[in-house]
């Protein structure tokens, strides 16, 4: 596996031979170059803007240079690529209106805006010095050292780094063994230099809280997707065994029904009375799977509906009593009218209830249900009565389930889910 940064290359074998001292000289060689760039035009702009303070024109010479940090710090993303290949993300966020108005509005309103001025205040006041500094001592003064027997062969003699003197061969030489040692050495630093380099404007441009609100937003975004992905093939399923598999199974059982009036009276009559039999369950069975998977009546006329139907197919008489200005999105409705189902399925087969009573509406953008009944109390998550599929189908949705089912009743199953209207 391939290193991904200079830290990671450091502490491998093949460090000295690999690309990455000359990746990390290279960021600390352009780093003193933008450094000095950058501080002569914080400078020149901060002049002219004092200059010119009393004038029209001082205003935007001063907003350019409380946004002079958006260049510099894109200037550092592309860099940190040298040493560091996990991308950094933009942390600026577009504006909500076309115009240079609107991006002047956003980005001053931004801490991203802010937090890269403030590095590069840093960079063209500190940072710079020291990437200069760093190249200079940890390649430039080993390499000239290296470089002793070349000066003695040029010149006739040498000064190691300005200082000692060399007039002799075996004296070059051994300065240029030394300097290999030291060129090594500076390698390594170079590196470690370059890392704690990248990690602070990583940090300073690029905050862990950025990343993590990033991906967030990101995975929420994802699970909505996902959420509509499944109720798009469960909608197409549900079409595909209506219009398919359905109409099949009813074309046989009117075939087998013909044949069995046809048939005189004997042993095949009874075997195609048996056969009309069992493609009639089957077909049955068959369209109350459809109707579990995504019901008609939920598709067409909304959660009311579906509601209102699911209460009279229930075994226990059901009160409903829901105000929805309208339809909702069709991820929220499908998990409401399941956890409907499910509950009042549970009432049936748990709580030897006489009633039960389904209430609610849409208040402040949320959708809020409850689910009541009069039995005998006592239900607990876990315990098989599916309740811990209900929470996790309405958590997905970013919605809330709670119970109180209190030995001897009532219980009270109440969902809440944030949703607005569909247009």
């Amino acid at each position: 596996m391939r290193p991904r940064n200079v830290w990671q290359a450091l502490s491998r074998p093949g460090y000295l031979l690999s690309a990455w001292p000359w990746r990390s000289a290279g960021y600390l060689l352009t780093g003193a170059v933008t450094g000095a760039v950058v501080l002569v035009g914080i400078v020149l702009s901060a002049a002219a803007g004092g200059v010119l303070a009393l004038a029209l024109v001082g205003l935007p010479l001063l907003l350019g240079t409380a946004l002079v940090g958006i260049p510099v710090a894109a200037v550092e993303r592309a860099r940190l690529r040298l040493v560091d290949a996990e991308p950094v993300p933009d942390p600026h966020r577009a504006p909500g209106e076309p115009g240079l108005r609107a991006w002047l509005s956003t980005r001053l309103r931004e801490r991203a805006t802010w937090r890269e001025l403030g590095h590069a205040l840093l960079f063209a006041g500190l940072l710079w010095p020291v990437d200069a500094l760093a190249f200079t001592v940890l390649l430039l003064g080993p390499l000239s050292v290296v470089a002793t027997p070349l000066l003695m062969a040029a010149l006739g003699e040498a000064k190691v780094l300005k200082v000692w003197p060399v007039t002799t061969w075996p004296a070059a030489v051994g300065w240029a063994a030394l300097g290999l040692v030291l060129l090594a050495l500076g390698a390594c630093l170079l590196g470690v230099v370059a890392g704690a380099r990248a990690g602070l404007v990583r940090l300073l441009i690029a905050p862990q809280e950025t990343d993590l609100g990033a991906r967030v937003v990101e995975l929420a975004r994802s699970r909505v997707r996902l959420v509509d992905a499944f109720e798009a093939e469960r909608r197409r399923i549900e079409r595909d065994l209506h219009d398919g598999a359905q109409q099949r199974l009813v074309a046989l059982t009117m075939t087998l029904g013909l044949a069995r009036l046809d048939a005189p009276p004997g042993l095949l009559a009874d075997r195609l009375a048996t056969a009309h039999q069992e493609a009639g369950a089957a077909l049955a069975e068959l369209r109350e799977l459809i109707h579990g998977i995504h019901p008609k009546v939920l598709a067409d006329y909304g959660l009311e509906a579906a509601v209102a139907d699911a209460a009279d197919r229930s075994a226990v008489p059901v009160d409903v009593d829901l105000d929805l200005p309208g339809r909702l999105s069709p991820a929220v409705e499908a998990a409401a009218y399941f956890v409907v189902c499910e509950a009042l399925a549970n009432v049936g087969r748990h709580s030897g209830a006489s009633r039960a009573e389904v209430s609610g509406g849409h208040r402040d953008g949320r959708l809020l249900l409850r689910i009541r009944d009069d039995g005998r109390g006592g239900a607990r998550a876990g315990e098989g009565s599916g309740l811990t599929g209900l929470a996790d189908r309405v958590s997905v949705l970013d919605g809330r389930l709670s119970l109180s089912s209190p030995p001897g009743g009532p219980t009270l199953l109440r969902v809440e889910i944030p949703c607005d209207p569909a247009s």
